[in-house]
């Protein structure tokens, strides 16, 4: 997954915490649809294995996981 698909979950995720839905969706949005097959099944495992990322309100930034790729890692 490239950084910036990541850092746009990652964001997506605080605002959903906020209460900030539709800004979620907004940026969420385009990123998902462009991203080509292998990409989009990356989406998909990051947001099965994030899911709490986007409701608990006590959650810690997603960033500070150990359990999620580095981005300065990925290609």
């Amino acid at each position: 997954m490239r950084p910036s698909t990541l850092r746009v979950l990652i964001r997506a995720a605080e605002l959903t915490r906020q209460n900030r839905l539709t800004e979620a969706m907004l940026i969420a949005e385009p990123v998902i649809l462009t991203a080509d097959e292998y990409e989009s099944e990356e989406i998909r495992r990051w947001l099965l294995d994030h899911a709490d990322d986007f409701v608990s309100e006590n959650h810690a930034h997603p960033e500070d996981h150990g359990d999620h790729e580095d981005p300065k890692e990925m290609p």
